[in-house]
Order: structure tokens, then sequence, then C-alpha cells
């Protein structure tokens, strides 16, 4: 589920305390998202939307603790539980020269120098020094699946215009 213009940036997973605090799983890779003030909106499980202000956001374990404009008790949280929480991407920090968000780099089709067409960027994993480009290519004979690692010195171009990624692959890839 999905809304135009809207990031997906966690889930609720939970309530916390008596007083209307939601568990949150985010799925940025900052709790700064989720800052006071800032609208963002909740699809439930059944498709209904609405707009909440975040009161408070703090983490807690491996999840953020939320507290949303209006949720004041135990018993109104639990009724968010399993909704959606996105943001507007056009709210998003703008990014330095040469970095881009996750979901700007997702879909864009990769070639070699030589122009060969390798496939598309399905999803990134993490690893500890950089990030890895999951590429897919499903021809009509066989799906075959590429790791690019995300390096300067591979990743010698990226188009958002063009939606395409120039990379000059490693011995071995």
């Amino acid at each position: 589920m999905g809304k135009e213009g809207f990031l997906l940036i966690g889930k609720i997973v939970g309530v916390h305390g008596v007083r209307g605090n939601v568990k949150v799983y985010s799925y940025a890779e900052s709790i700064s998202i989720f800052k006071a003030g800032s609208s963002i909106l909740l699809i439930n499980v059944e498709g209904l939307e609405k707009n909440f202000v975040i009161e408070s956001a703090k983490p807690h374990k491996n999840i953020i603790l939320l507290s949303l404009d209006g949720i004041y008790s135990r018993d109104l949280a639990v009724t968010l539980k399993g909704a959606e929480i996105f943001t507007e991407q056009s709210k998003l920090p703008e990014v330095d020269e040469n970095e881009y968000y996750w979901f700007d780099i997702i879909g864009l089709s990769v070639f070699t120098v030589n122009g060969e067409f390798l496939g598309r960027v399905e999803s990134i994993i993490t690893t500890g020094s950089n990030d890895v480009y999951v590429v897919e290519n499903s021809d009509n004979i066989k799906k075959s699946e590429l790791l690019i690692p995300a390096l300067e010195s591979v990743v010698l171009k990226i188009s958002l215009e063009h939606k395409k990624m120039i990379v000059d692959l490693p011995e071995g890839l």
C-alpha cells in the first residue's frame, strides 16, 4: 500500500503505557524523520487515512516510541496498531551532491560503461562499509541477480532524470 508523493517511513507495531504512546518500527535510517511538530499520514489496514502531528519521539530498544497529538489513551493508541506511517517526500531534507535516497535508486536501469543492460535495481543491502545494489534482470530465458557495490569506483554515474545508472564492474562480476 502506498500513496503518491508520500514515502513509507514506518509501521505502528504496538502500544506503550497508558498515555497513548505507540511503538513504531522505523524504516528510516535516522529517528530525525520523526521530528516533534512534523505532520505524518497514517493509513490503517482498512485503507483509512488520517493525518497526525508528532508530539515527541524517542528511541526505545529497537523501536521508536511516538506520541501523537490527539492520542492520549491506550484505548485510542490500540486502534492505530498495524497502520503504516508516511511522510511527504517534498518535506525530506535535501541531499548533498552525489547522495541519493534509496527510493531514488530503486528502479534505476543499470548499464555497463559499454552500454550493456544489466537489469534494474530491485533493492539495497546495507553492509558495514558500503551499500550493495541488488540488480535483477528478468529476460524470457532466465532470471539473474547481480550484487553491485555502491562505490565511486564502480558506480560512475547516476542520472535520476533518465532513470539510469552507469557502472564499471570490477573483475569477476
